[in-house]
C-alpha cells in the first residue's frame, strides 16, 4: 500500500524555519497560520549535561487518521498516496478535525471558513516537483517519498539507520507515519502547542 509520508533527520537540522517560510509561500497561508511548524527542544538538564535539537513538525499522515474520524461530511480523508487531504468544498468549518489532531496539525482558513492543512504540496507533486519544504531546506534534513515502496529513498534511508535512532511522535491509536532520525541526543517527546518535554520513549514504546 502507497504510503508518502516525510522522514526528517534531526542530525541536519539548523532550525532556520525554512520549511515553514516556504510552505507558508507556496501554498499562500495566511498571515498568522502555518501548515508546519519548528520546536526547539532543550536545553535538557542540569548543566553540563545539556542537548539541543529542533524538531520540525508536520501533519504526520496517520494510518489511521482522528480527523478522518471524526469529519462529519467526508471532507477530510486520505488518497490514494496515503496523504490526508481535506475537500474544501465539502468542509462545512466545524472544526472538528482540527480539534481530534492530537499533533494541531489542522488549521482554518479564516477567509473561506475551512480546514487547511498540509497537503504535501500535491500541485507539485503532479508535476514531478517535491514538497515545497523538501525543496528549500538549507540542511537537507527533510526527505519524503513512500514508505511501502523499498526502494524509495526514504525506505532506503531507514533501512541504512540504526532502528534505536528512529523516532515517531507519540501515537495515540492513529499511528503516525513521519519518522524521525536522531543520533546523538535522547529524543524528548513532545505535542507542538508548547514543545515542551511531555515523555521520552523510542518508537514502540521502550522507555530510554
Amino acid at each position: 500500500m502507497k504510503q508518502l509520508t516525510f522522514v526528517v533527520d534531526l542530525d541536519r537540522c539548523i532550525g532556520c524555519k525554512g520549511c515553514q517560510v516556504a510552505c507558508k509561500l507556496e501554498n499562500t497561508v495566511a498571515l498568522g497560520e502555518g501548515r508546519n511548524k519548528v520546536c526547539t527542544i532543550g536545553p535538557n538538564g542540569i548543566y553540563p549535561d545539556l542537548q539541543m535539537y529542533f524538531l520540525p513538525v508536520m501533519c504526520q499522515q496517520c494510518e489511521n487518521p482522528s480527523c478522518v474520524q471524526v469529519c462529519p461530511t467526508g471532507a477530510c480523508y486520505k488518497d490514494e498516496d496515503g496523504v490526508i487531504q481535506v475537500d474544501q468544498s465539502l468542509c462545512m468549518g466545524c472544526g472538528s478535525c482540527k480539534r481530534a489532531c492530537p499533533y494541531e496539525m489542522i488549521h482554518s482558513n479564516k477567509e473561506l471558513r475551512v480546514a487547511d492543512k498540509c497537503t504535501l504540496c500535491v500541485q507539485a507533486r503532479r508535476d514531478g516537483d517535491v514538497p515545497a519544504c523538501v525543496r528549500n531546506c538549507s540542511g537537507s534534513a527533510l526527505y519524503y517519498g513512500d514508505l511501502g515502496d523499498p526502494d524509495s529513498e526514504v525506505s532506503k534511508l531507514l533501512s541504512a539507520t540504526d532502528p534505536s535512532h528512529i523516532y515517531q511522535l507519540r501515537d495515540f491509536g492513529n499511528g503516525p507515519t513521519t519518522r524521525y532520525i536522531l543520533r546523538h541526543d535522547d529524543w524528548v517527546d513532545v505535542l507542538p502547542q508548547d514543545c515542551v518535554e511531555h515523555s521520552v520513549h523510542r518508537k514502540g514504546g521502550r522507555k530510554l
